[in-house]
């Protein structure tokens, strides 16, 4: 008995607790490793507060803030206008994007550096693949428009689409009366109790 209580007094003793020290080396301690996290997410968010908490001093730099915060929206808000006139109006649409097929490839370059330069770690074969899928999808707009003339054309409030007198074997069809079975039985029945 007095060698396992020894043994433990020799690990656990005194506050100490030597299998969790002898594995902390080799493992991070979680509880403590989300406190120095949670202290750094406070330092940070503090250091964040005294940058806001500058009063701007004049209509200069409200205006520049203000700048600085549209390209990412005008931006986002502009690629989504673009897909709903997309949607809208095709030719129009259309022809907008002939016009962008129009510019120079070194213009793609110049825009590509500066986006790049703005949002950070923006890649230029990103803008020459837009560019090339921008062609392909170009290629496609007449049949897409093709598509879009019969879908018209299938739509119920377009005139006649609901009108059988064009055709005449099917006002024909229509109004020649069918061999009925039941009904005929029907009939039978009514000549034979009346």
């Amino acid at each position: 008995m007095g060698l396992i209580a020894g043994m433990f007094e020799l690990l656990f003793g005194g506050g100490r607790n030597v299998v969790r020290e002898t594995a902390e080396v080799f493992r991070e301690n979680a509880e403590a490793g989300a406190q120095r996290s949670q202290t750094v997410q406070a330092q940070a968010m503090t250091q964040f507060g005294a940058e806001f908490a500058v009063p701007r001093k004049g209509w200069f730099d409200r205006f520049m803030d203000g700048l600085n915060r549209l390209p990412r929206p005008a931006l986002a808000l502009g690629t989504l206008g673009l897909f709903v006139s997309a949607m809208v109006d095709p030719l129009w649409f259309s022809a907008r994007m002939q016009g962008i097929a129009l510019v120079p490839e070194p213009l793609w370059w110049l825009l590509g550096v500066i986006v790049s330069f703005y949002f950070g770690a923006r890649h230029q074969a990103k803008m020459q693949d837009l560019q090339r899928d921008l062609a392909d999808t170009m290629t496609r707009a007449p049949q897409v428009m093709a598509n879009i003339a019969t879908l018209q054309q299938m739509r119920s409030d377009s005139p006649g689409a609901a009108n059988p007198i064009e055709d005449q074997r099917t006002v024909a069809k229509a109004v020649t009366p069918g061999e009925n079975p039941a009904l005929e039985d029907w009939k039978a029945l009514q000549r034979t109790s009346g």
